[in-house]
């Protein structure tokens, strides 16, 4: 006789497995942001950003997608071992061309790469633009959690060291994006009623996109009011509720565009890392597009606080 679960108790075996994994995630960040070291940081970010790039190419052979898997992954790679050089050596900053570089020499590749294989009409080109589709969005977009810390604000480096400024930033920004999922889940589950975009993703409502914004001012204005002196670069009130509501919106449709990924490729989820959530690039969907934003408003919006 077997025994099926009732929605309710699907749903809750859910939340426990994510609460679970959210735990030892978060414990690991409390680990690095104790020890301070610089090495740690980068080291985290690189490590996600090469799962997630491995899960993104096993997705695309999985569901027959010509690509270049070897060539994909060994170009992020060696873009974020660049990182890693260039943001823990002495300058502690980035060429301000390497970006550039590294997407002409991306773009190169994957057309060398096509050079060696006969024509087979569009689907050609359609493992280039995989290919550089998946550099972008996972191995460019994610380094600017990296660039966060060692860029904005000013001094963020002490020796080998993460200084306060930076490391409480990227708290901020974790806990703003993540009690934004957070919110859009628990209250999506509990109350959601009409879907935001189903042909997309089912589960999401517009009462979860409430939740979303609700937790995500929570955690930004509760952290800004424990830690003012270590969050000044957010220059007031005012950008905290600001970038909270920025944070939430993009950290929505970080996750939603993973979901455009998903479906397109067949995929419930990009891996088994994390159980209750899922792989790597389940993890850092979201910061893939909040992490930029931030990034760009202390830079373009509060140049003093850089």
């Amino acid at each position: 006789m077997f025994v099926t679960q009732s929605p309710i108790q699907s749903k809750a075996r859910i939340l426990a497995r994510r609460s679970a994994s959210t735990l030892v995630l978060w414990g690991l960040v409390a680990g690095i942001f104790v020890s301070g070291q610089s090495w740690a940081y980068v080291g985290l970010v690189s490590g996600l950003a090469m799962i997630a790039t491995i899960e993104y190419f096993q997705m695309l052979r999985a569901a027959s997608v010509r690509c270049f898997p070897k060539f994909g992954i060994i170009s992020a790679a060696i873009y974020l071992a660049c990182i890693f050089w260039f943001l823990l050596s002495d300058a502690k900053a980035l060429p301000s061309d390497f970006d550039a570089f590294a997407f002409f020499a991306v773009i190169l590749g994957c057309f060398v790469m096509q050079l060696r294989e006969p024509i087979d009409g569009i689907d050609s080109l359609r493992a280039i633009a995989a290919n550089i589709l998946g550099f972008v969005y996972i191995a460019f977009l994610f380094s600017f959690v990296s660039r966060l810390i060692f860029s904005i604000p000013n001094p963020h480096v002490i020796g080998d060291r993460v200084g306060d400024s930076g490391a409480f930033l990227l708290l901020w920004l974790l806990a703003v994006t993540k009690f934004t999922d957070m919110g859009a889940y628990i209250v999506g589950s509990m109350i959601g009623r009409h879907k935001m975009i189903p042909h997309i993703s089912p589960g999401k409502t517009w009462e979860g996109f409430v939740g979303a914004l609700i937790f995500s001012q929570l955690a930004a204005c509760g952290l800004y009011w424990l830690f003012p002196i270590q969050l000044e670069c957010l220059m007031g009130w005012k950008h905290v509720i600001v970038l909270a509501f920025i944070l939430a919106v993009l950290a929505v449709l970080g996750d939603l565009a993973e979901s455009v990924v998903k479906r397109a490729l067949l995929a419930k989820d990009s891996g088994k890392l994390f159980p209750g959530i899922g792989g790597s690039l389940d993890l850092i969907d979201s910061i893939c597009f909040t992490a930029p934003a931030l990034y760009f408003y202390l830079k373009w919006m509060l140049p003093n606080a850089a």
